[in-house]
């Protein structure tokens, strides 16, 4: 039965996640971002943690990417926070 709510829970997610289109300022240049709201948020919940600025955080991870769009490098950061978050809380 815990199965059967939790795959509800991930349906219900999928079917309200809608990407838009968001502009930031990178490397002095104002471009777009495609994220869908739940990493948006995330990614400013994690600029707030960092008291830093959402285009500062931005710039970061724009200059740390390699191999992907800026779209998908900041949902692997965001990713990447929460998993190492929750790997910290785990081992607390």
């Amino acid at each position: 039965m815990d199965e059967f709510v939790a795959d509800r829970s991930v349906a219900h997610i999928l079917s309200t996640a809608i990407v838009k289109k968001r502009s930031v300022v990178v490397q002095e240049h104002k471009t777009s971002i495609s994220l869908e709201d739940e990493f948006w948020d995330g990614l400013k919940e994690i600029a707030s943690l960092r008291e830093t600025g959402l285009s500062e955080l931005v710039n970061a991870i724009d200059a740390e990417h390699r191999q992907t769009n800026l779209s998908s490098a900041i949902r692997l950061f965001v990713l990447d926070h929460y998993r190492s978050a929750a790997a910290a809380l785990a081992k607390a």
